[in-house]
């Protein structure tokens, strides 16, 4: 699998901080993961009745969201800094979203190209952490968060009860998808193979979810 470097890190300021290198593929779900939230962030702001300005504020928000403080804690490039591609894919979305309406994105197929952002992000994430020397349980935690803050976000801006308040099962395939990828890592599995099992093992909870309602328990005492 090819590797590219995509951030450089001083040795002399962290000479224990190994160089950056993500595989090309998770680079790829890393840019479907921003379009999938930046239109569920625009479909809420259709929801609101809002205008192209918030549609565009909201798109930007929950795609980089939780990238973004995810990069912060570990010591990253904030990712979409220093490249044009990332805000013009939550602008174009938003925009999409304003154009074709919101009946043209809600519904099933939303909720399933959410859920494969929401498996690419959690295992992107994951993978961008330990590439910069993060422990792997801060490293796991780095995933949940990239895959759930940008949404978090969205919400409360929005008044709407957070993801975290609810019941179905979201938060917790994200934290599959992350564990696995840490765990296979630690495990010696290559890159691409510990990506590609997170990955599916997260959309595959995520999906049961869709298809069949599942949820955690609540406390009744």
């Amino acid at each position: 699998m090819t590797i590219r470097e995509i951030a450089t890190i001083d040795p002399a300021m962290t000479p224990a901080t190994p160089p950056v290198l993500i595989p090309d593929a998770l680079l790829l779900l890393d840019y479907v993961g921003i379009a999938v939230f930046a239109v569920s962030g625009a479909l809420l702001a259709a929801e609101k009745r809002q205008t192209l300005v918030t549609f565009i504020f909201f798109g930007v928000v929950t795609g980089v969201g939780g990238g973004k403080l995810r990069d912060l804690l570990i010591g990253a490039p904030v990712f979409w800094v220093h490249t044009n591609a990332t805000l013009l894919i939550c602008i174009v979305a938003a925009i999409a979203v304003w154009i074709f309406s919101r009946d043209s994105f809600a519904g099933k197929a939303l909720l399933w190209f959410d859920a494969i952002g929401l498996a690419a992000y959690a295992t992107y994430g994951a993978a961008k952490a330990l590439s910069f020397g993060v422990a792997p349980v801060p490293a796991f935690a780095m995933g949940v968060l990239t895959a759930c803050l940008g949404g978090i976000i969205r919400d409360v801006l929005a008044g709407e009860p957070s993801i975290l308040m609810r019941p179905e099962l979201y938060v917790t395939a994200a934290a599959l998808a992350s564990g696995l990828y840490v765990g296979l890592t630690l495990a010696g599995a290559p890159p691409g193979l510990a990506a590609l099992v997170a990955g599916l093992a997260g959309f595959s909870l995520r999906g049961a979810a869709i298809a069949r309602g599942l949820s955690l328990p609540a406390y009744d005492r």
